[in-house]
């Protein structure tokens, strides 16, 4: 509980301390946040840590994995602020982190968790990096139209100095969109290799989505490559693969684990 506290408040000091480099245009000041970023992250990953020791092993249910996912995207968004790039990203991801970490603290933690095969722990883990991935990507191509909106409209906000050049951020987008490809490829790849009855009736839904957002996301980068494919089109696209992910895996986790109470 105290190390889930001194995260939480972590990361809301580490976004406090962004959105005044934002509207003071801090300089170097504004890289201040790194220390209580870094520090909620590794606090983060610690309670899991701890909360699985205790458990007898990996709690992967529905809120323990809306946590992980949070912690992926809390971790990529320090890594990326660390070089001077979006670093305003933080002002909406710590306190995500921090309400997912909450929440996955204080909706209680399954007690006897199953036992998983190596296999399927590595099917899980590149799932959860592909959905953080993936989320820093959607996180990004919403920045990108607010960003191509307030340009067109000469709405010359002060948060637009936070971010970098459209077409830096466009190129950002992508790669992380490209390393989220391949982290979904290796999901559906373990999951076709170590996971019986993959179309099984509970799984099916999660299947198919899943393989729709692959097929989406494959669809933008070929796109971008062939025909050059940017601004709205890439915000339309990103956006549409990432819901059929959320759908794919939280809708089907929510359904299955909070409705129905199966596992």
């Amino acid at each position: 509980m105290t190390i889930v506290l001194i995260a939480v408040a972590l990361y809301l000091v580490a976004s406090g301390l962004l959105i005044a480099a934002v509207r003071h245009d801090a300089g170097r000041q504004a890289r201040l946040w790194l220390l209580p970023a870094n520090l909620a992250v590794l606090l983060h990953g610690a309670a899991h840590f701890l909360a699985w020791r205790n458990a007898g092993g990996a709690d992967l249910h529905f809120f323990a994995a809306l946590s992980l996912v949070g912690l992926g995207m809390a971790a990529l968004t320090a890594i990326v602020g660390a070089s001077g790039r979006m670093a305003a990203l933080g002002v909406v991801v710590f306190p995500l982190a921090a309400l997912m970490l909450g929440a996955y603290q204080f909706t209680g933690h399954v007690q006897h968790p199953a036992p998983l095969d190596w296999r399927l722990q590595l099917h899980a883990w590149f799932a959860l990096l592909a959905y953080a991935t993936l989320a820093v990507a959607a996180l990004f191509a919403l920045m990108l139209w607010l960003q191509e909106r307030a340009l067109r409209r000469r709405e010359f906000h002060g948060w637009l100095r936070a971010l970098p050049p459209l077409v830096e951020l466009e190129t950002l987008l992508f790669r992380t969109i490209a390393v989220g490809f391949a982290l979904l490829t290796a999901t559906l790849l373990t999951g076709v290799l170590f996971v019986e009855n993959l179309f099984a009736q509970h799984l099916v839904h999660k299947t198919v989505l899943s393989v729709l957002s692959w097929l989406a996301f494959g669809g933008l980068l070929l796109g971008r490559w062939r025909y050059g494919w940017r601004g709205a089109t890439a915000v339309r696209w990103t956006l549409a693969a990432m819901i059929l992910l959320v759908l794919a895996f939280f809708g089907s986790k929510f359904v299955l684990e909070l409705v129905l109470r199966r596992t």
